[in-house]
């Protein structure tokens, strides 16, 4: 008879990581429904938020872009063509589906590539209505409609403003459990791909800067006319994209990146509407003109590519979310 068998060093240290590993997942959370793993609590504050903005969005974006189609400026400001209005417009109904999807979220580290550029155009967009105020509607003795309108433009973007400051407080407030931070990535961003999305928001983000602190400067670089205020509204939603643009890569998960996904080529879809309309106002032989078409087609392009790649990656491939469940859900049976 052979003498009995002893458990190995290595072998006890392998059960202990592995009950260790099965806290830590167990602490982070899984989510089978999206396959995105761990995180801070969705506040329900932050999901109201976005319904909210996401309705006004879609409702005065919708009528910015109709009446920029119809060749007419309607938006808060006085704008010296209506491609500007029509733009940001185009850019807020582009955006609200997305925002309405946030309520499937269920983790901050879903919804954060979304919110955070969210709350830089509501706070963005009321620093520049205040800073542009002689050319609001209501100030410049606009028509009765457009003057009612610039009154409320200004008041609900104050509101949701200060709504948005106080919702991500608020969510940040809440900790984060043990382990979140050193969770499996559920669908990786390619590496190829991140060389890419530096080079789209790092344009995107510059510009934005650049129209919001020197409209004088950059906004006639625009290949459009443009004053002052649609310069930096403009350059509000350029900024914002950028941000989204490189959280993504901070995020390095399409999992986590989901609504912002959806979002992207949405936006891009509606601009680029738009742009067709008032393709005679467009100076496309310049170098911006060019410049803004290769931005906006690399966002269509980006959120097209992402929901495909992330779409495969919930078929089982390897890196997708089934493997990745399955090694949670391994760690979680070794720490039985």
């Amino acid at each position: 008879m052979g003498a009995p068998e002893t458990p190995s060093p290595q072998g006890a240290g392998a059960e202990v990581e592995a009950g260790a590993g099965a806290g830590a997942g167990a602490g982070a959370g899984v989510d089978d429904g999206g396959g995105t793993v761990g995180g801070r609590e969705l506040s329900p504050a932050v999901v109201i938020l976005s319904s909210v903005v996401g309705g006004i969005s879609l409702t005065v974006g919708a009528l910015l872009a109709v009446t920029s189609l119809a060749g007419y400026a309607a938006g808060a400001w006085v704008s010296l063509e209506p491609l500007s209005p029509g733009l940001l417009g185009a850019a807020m109904a582009g955006v609200a589906p997305a925002l309405f999807g946030l309520a499937r979220a269920r983790y901050w580290e879903e919804a954060r590539s979304l919110v955070l550029p969210l709350a830089i155009v509501l706070v963005g967009l009321f620093a520049v209505s205040l800073l542009n105020g002689g050319t609001l509607q209501a100030v410049h003795g606009g028509p009765l409609f457009l003057a009612l309108f610039s009154l409320g433009w200004v008041a609900t973007l104050g509101l949701l403003a200060l709504a948005a400051v106080v919702c991500l407080a608020a969510q940040y407030r809440r900790p984060a459990p043990p382990g979140a931070a050193g969770r499996l990535r559920v669908a990786p961003l390619p590496g190829w791909s991140k060389p890419l999305l530096a080079v789209l928001g790092s344009g995107w983000l510059g510009i934005g800067a650049g129209l919001l602190a020197f409209p004088a400067f950059w906004g006639p670089l625009l290949p459009w006319t443009v004053n002052r205020a649609d310069a930096q509204g403009l350059g509000v939603w350029a900024l914002a994209l950028g941000v989204g643009v490189l959280g993504s890569l901070a995020e390095d998960d399409l999992a986590r990146i989901r609504p912002a996904l959806t979002a992207v080529p949405s936006v891009a879809l509606a601009v680029a509407v738009l742009l067709a309309v008032h393709a005679r106002s467009v100076d496309w032989t310049s170098g911006p003109g060019v410049s803004l078409l290769a931005l906006v087609a690399g966002l269509f392009t980006t959120g097209v590519a992402g929901r495909r790649l992330l779409s495969k990656a919930g078929g089982g491939s390897e890196g997708g979310p089934g493997s990745s469940r399955g090694a949670w859900s391994s760690r979680v049976g070794a720490g039985r």
